[in-house]
């Protein structure tokens, strides 16, 4: 739907989404959508249905944080190993001192104390999006 809308460049789309959305993000890539790249903030890496050789045509780019608890270690090697057997072009930022939610603001902890804004990785993971995309769209 959004490539027959008059005002999209359907040769130029990526996705990005944040906590679930990050998920999905992940799963358009690994099925194969065609977007130039997708970047998942704080969302689980974990899947059903793992990418197939050859299936990730476009670069992935999560951005876990490292302290996250719903997003263990064990997930992110098995996303490193799923990618690695895919064939896939991806990279992994993991972002030290940084719990769940970190692109929210309005995560203080209080309703899970493993839900928390972090400003600084807000912004360094908002400016590696940026440059992610720039060389994917070089504009």
């Amino acid at each position: 739907m959004l490539r027959q809308r008059p005002e999209v460049d359907a040769a130029r789309l990526g996705g990005i989404g944040f906590c679930f959305g990050g998920s999905t993000a992940l799963q358009l890539a690994r099925s194969g959508a065609d977007l130039k790249g997708v970047v998942s903030f704080h969302g689980a890496l974990s899947t059903k249905a793992p990418a197939k050789a050859g299936s990730v045509r476009r670069r992935s780019s999560p951005a876990p944080g490292r302290t996250d608890p719903m997003i263990p270690a064990d997930q992110v090697v098995a996303f490193e190993e799923e990618m690695r057997a895919a064939k896939a072009d991806w990279q992994v930022i993991l972002y030290g001192n940084t719990l769940h939610s970190f692109t929210n603001p309005e995560a203080d902890g209080s309703l899970n104390p493993a839900i928390l804004y972090n400003e600084k990785t807000d912004k360094r993971s908002w400016a590696a999006m940026r440059d992610f995309f720039q060389e994917k769209f070089g504009a």
